[in-house]
């Protein structure tokens, strides 16, 4: 096993496909298949079951990829600490965040973290929660930037960075609006979840983190929601609000953008998550990547904080 060889079958296993794979790594189609062919022939049997809607490792490619992620992650992890070692202020680092989440941090912290370290290329991939605890297993991400709640977190390591309240959005015009109680310990007014039971909802899909959190909330109110819409977007569900079609549940942050047709309420309980930064348990964490998460904590607890 060479390590080119390596990362040829990860990236076939993670696009499901050689011609994807392929424009990911630069290569044509054919000349990737034959290095597949050739590691085939040389091991002796199929690594992946070949269809028209997606490959899959078959039980030796399971083996191969499980040994080849790790291989790939100890390489990551040993040019960290020679980085370090070396004060080498140059390499790459892999980070993570939900869609829609962490991309305006990210553009925030990123021109500090390049001012002090321009030779750190960052890969960016927007996903789930879920699919980033998932990464940090295999070991293709170094650092995932999630919210979750206790319950919901694997076996990694985890860094508390800042909570968030999950905050109800009613349309504007909605008669309830006026019913609210004055702000307490919460940013909003607060309004009993109880008075929209006969409300549709917008809500976060399924599989999502929040998701989960949000069935919970319901529960505890004493009704099974209205859905009348699920996505993947905040922005979306308070779109839907705004057009006086339903209401919604989002997570506070979500909200900084005020809209003057969608008015927010805290629950009485004040319902809270955890913002933090994830990595796989006893890895090492670079320089750089502790630098990035220290951003990341000043802007979630105070943006004003994080200036060039």
């Amino acid at each position: 096993m060479n390590l080119k060889e390596i990362e040829y079958i990860v990236k076939i296993a993670e696009e499901r496909n050689v011609t994807r794979a392929a424009k990911k790594l630069f290569l044509t189609p054919s000349a990737l298949n034959q290095q597949l062919l050739h590691l085939e022939r040389e091991i002796g049997t199929p690594l992946f079951f070949r269809s028209r809607t997606g490959w899959s490792p078959t039980e030796a490619g399971e083996v191969y990829l499980s040994a080849a992620r790790e291989m790939l992650r100890l390489k990551r992890e040993t040019y960290h600490r020679l980085q370090d070692i070396t004060d080498a202020k140059k390499g790459s680092l892999s980070i993570g965040f939900p869609p829609e989440r962490g991309a305006h941090m990210f553009t925030s912290i990123y021109p500090v973290f390049h001012k002090e370290y321009p030779g750190i290329v960052i890969n960016v991939s927007e996903v789930s929660v879920r699919r980033q605890q998932q990464m940090i297993i295999q070991g293709s991400l170094d650092i995932g930037f999630m919210t979750l709640q206790d319950n919901q977190r694997t076996d990694d390591e985890y860094l508390p960075i800042s909570t968030e309240e999950l905050v109800l959005a009613v349309p504007s015009v909605h008669p309830l609006c006026s019913q609210a109680k004055p702000g307490g310990k919460g940013p909003y007014p607060e309004l009993d979840l109880e008075g929209l039971k006969y409300e549709p909802f917008a809500l976060m899909y399924r599989e999502s983190t929040i998701r989960q959190w949000v069935d919970t909330i319901f529960r505890q109110a004493g009704f099974v929601p209205n859905v009348l819409f699920e996505t993947a977007r905040a922005r979306t569900i308070l779109h839907m609000v705004g057009a006086r079609m339903c209401c919604g549940l989002v997570p506070e942050s979500d909200t900084l953008a005020l809209r003057e047709d969608v008015s927010y309420f805290c629950l009485p309980d004040h319902p809270s998550w955890k913002i933090v930064a994830s990595y796989r348990k006893n890895s090492y964490l670079s320089s750089p990547a502790m630098y990035l998460v220290q951003l990341a904590s000043q802007y979630w607890q105070d943006p004003s904080r994080v200036s060039p």
